[in-house]
């Protein structure tokens, strides 16, 4: 029976030709996809890919105006036809050793990083020429996909054809990446020998090569023996090429290299701190290296304000804003400002004192536990969801529950408090017996809709109070309060909006991503408190006059009993379109390092001097509500005139009727008067005999 149903099957294969029809529409859909590929590279801007790599990376604000360039002091660069012939071969024996044979890609170093990729399971890299590496970095996104790399293959051939050996290999060593700051063949020779790349030995220009693997794990100035074993093993793969004679093998591996720093390429733009984030997104989001963005002319649309960028760096700027450090050490501090409704970083500024090219910026980098400011996200917003007011009534006495006893600032208690007021004076305890009366549970699934980051560790009621194992930095801070501004819609923050590459292909666009957390109703009601924080309670030092602002204040306590004071001190307002976070305190806090102020006194006039400084340059706008407060004087006053409106209502209602209730009085009395002489008669008829 099988093998009469196998005979049908196989006659009817055989009948219908279904081996040819497979084997056609294989080779039909491989032509196709060889002619769409080849047909995407035509279109390609290979021409201009040697302009492209000799531009430098441009900013543009949001209006799309340039706000600065991210400039290196390159040269021009090298011809490799004015180099010592083993310069170049250094490079193509270790990263290409077919390069002078193939047309753009190379199928054994293909084949191989295949099976690599395959046994790795991803893809890993690896099988690129140096013409599919200026194709990569140049005019492709930097995704690692097998299209992408399908791309590559045709868009080097593209290259191959438009430019010499000699142009491409030029191109190549004039925008590779060395390390230590060093973009370029030219420059690396004078960052680590301090000599023109023409006068390097071969010894030199093959440890040179050799960095290009990896240019921080190899840097000869951390790691000086991984770097000559490498150096060691280019020179063998010259040897073995015949680029070098045995002699010169033997004389260059015995060379002691010295190293002498020279100086290399240096890093100039302006807004260093916005534009580094910047470079991070690139890095970090979109996938790109800092190498590819410092040799090789992007263009880089950011959601930058320049005014408003300006004037944050100029306050920074000015140390009488800030509190006077102690021993010699700064008070750090790191603001931003987001546009609420698109979430876009308009500004920011992430320390103080000197900075160094993508150094450490307190506003994306640092992580500090955010005190108070947590309250409203983790608290009062779900206790709103659950049916509770501002109005309504908290506990604020003596609260213990397990090992926990939470503390208010002043020590002192209430006995009971309006949730609105709780929220203006920043009250510890009635937040945590709130917490604990809606549910733990409720108050970790709200921050976890606001954005922030929690670890296990911080799942207890101290996270009421921002008590967390790790923190958060001031622009996740910000981030969560645009759900405020922007009526319970939470917008990503993000720098960039798209990257164009050096031949005008687009890179990388910014995708919206929004998330609704709660409702228009809670985010009007919590904006309602958090009016009252700036217009009488903690916040009320950042109040400017025709601003409406609200706000949150925050601390975190010192690690020390016998000390007074705090360890960071955090500052959160918004208007209807703009948010800023504010971050003080030292980067190491010790006995001798910290703040003796409140977040009141130091912090908040700090928040009140950048919003004074960018009031002229953003829209005044106002709030759909009024803080509680005002509301509750507005509904007295509505009171007051609904009674005295009734009184006169009564008043002019007695003038009119009183003329006729006094011709009434006067017809009853002489009623009454007449009817008592009536009975005056009668009695005395009736005791008369």
């Amino acid at each position: 029976m099988l093998k009469r149903i196998l005979e049908v099957i196989r006659n009817f294969w055989r009948k219908k030709h279904l081996t040819q029809i497979l084997l056609l529409s294989g080779l039909t859909f491989v032509l196709l996809t060889i002619l769409f590929f080849a047909f995407t590279a035509s279109q390609a801007n290979v021409q201009s890919l040697r302009e492209g790599l000799t531009q430098t990376t441009v900013i543009y604000d949001k209006d799309g105006d340039v706000a600065t360039k991210v400039d290196t002091n390159r040269t021009e660069g090298i011809n490799v036809k004015n180099l010592p012939e083993y310069i170049p071969n250094a490079v193509i024996a270790i990263e290409d050793r077919r390069f002078k044979e193939h047309n753009g890609f190379d199928l054994k170093g293909m084949a191989r990083a295949f099976f690599n990729n395959l046994f790795a399971g991803s893809i890993t890299g690896g099988g690129s020429t140096i013409t599919q590496q200026l194709a990569k970095n140049a005019l492709l996104s930097p995704e690692q996909t097998y299209r992408r790399k399908i791309e590559e293959l045709f868009l080097a051939v593209e290259i191959e054809k438009n430019y010499s050996k000699d142009e491409i290999l030029s191109m190549y060593l004039n925008q590779v990446f060395f390390g230590s700051g060093s973009w370029g063949i030219d420059q690396a020779a004078k960052k680590y020998f301090n000599k023109d790349i023409s006068t390097v030995t071969i010894s030199e220009a093959a440890m040179l090569a050799g960095l290009l693997q990896s240019p921080s794990a190899l840097n000869p100035y951390r790691h000086y023996d991984r770097a000559m074993e490498r150096r060691d093993v280019v020179l063998h793969s010259m040897k073995e090429l015949g680029m070098i004679t045995a002699a010169e093998y033997d004389s260059a591996k015995n060379e002691k290299i010295i190293l002498e720093d020279g100086g290399g390429s240096y890093i100039k733009r302006d807004y260093p701190y916005y534009v580094d984030a910047v470079l991070d997104e690139a890095i970090s989001k979109y996938g790109l290296t800092q190498e590819e963005i410092m040799t090789r002319g992007y263009r880089i649309y950011t959601e930058m304000d320049q005014n408003i960028q300006s004037v944050l760096e100029k306050v920074y700027s000015h140390d009488s804003v800030f509190p006077a450090g102690k021993g010699g050490t700064l008070v750090q501090s790191g603001s931003v400002l987001l546009n609420p409704e698109s979430g876009g970083v308009l500004g920011l500024v992430g320390g103080r004192g000197d900075y160094v090219f993508r150094g450490f910026n307190r506003v994306t980098h640092m992580k500090a536990q955010p005190g108070s400011t947590l309250k409203p996200l983790a608290v009062y917003t779900p206790a709103l969801e659950a049916g509770y007011e501002p109005t309504s009534i908290l506990k604020d006495e003596p609260l213990q529950i397990g090992d926990y006893a939470p503390e208010n600032f002043s020590h002192t208690f209430q006995g009971e408090v309006p949730m609105y007021e709780a929220v203006e004076q920043s009250l510890n305890v009635p937040t945590v017996w709130l917490l604990n009366e809606i549910g733990l549970e409720k108050g970790i699934a709200s921050l976890e809709k606001f954005g922030i980051p929690l670890e296990k560790e911080d799942h207890y009621l101290g996270i009421a109070l921002g008590g967390m194992s790790k923190g958060i930095s001031p622009l996740q801070l910000a981030e969560a309060y645009t759900v405020f501004a922007n009526e319970g819609v939470r917008e990503d923050a993000h720098f960039i909006t798209k990257i164009i590459g050096p031949t005008g292909n687009e890179i990388a666009e910014y995708k919206k991503e929004s998330t609704r957390v709660t409702s228009k109703k809670i985010a009007k009601e919590m904006t309602s408190m958090l009016l009252g924080v700036v217009e009488s309670g903690t916040g009320k030092g950042a109040k400017i006059p025709g601003m409406p602002l609200a706000g949150k204040t925050g601390s975190t306590q010192l690690p020390y009993n016998d000390i007074n004071g705090t360890k960071d001190q955090w500052f959160v307002g918004y208007t209807p379109n703009i948010v800023g976070s504010v971050w003080l305190g030292y980067d190491q806090t010790d006995r001798e390092h910290y703040l003796s102020t409140s977040s009141s006194e130091t912090v908040v006039p700090i928040f009140k001097t950048i919003m004074e400084s960018i009031k002229p340059y953003i829209e005044s706008s106002e709030f759909t509500t009024d803080s509680v407060r005002a509301q509750q004087s507005e509904e007295k006053e509505d009171y007051k005139q609904m009674l005295k409106d009734q009184t006169d209502k009564w008043k002019e209602t007695f003038s009119e009727e009183a003329p006729k209730w006094k011709q009434r009085l006067n017809q009853g009395l002489n009623y009454a008067e007449e009817k008592g002489r009536q009975l005056k008669d009668l009695i005395e008829n009736y005791i008369e005999p």
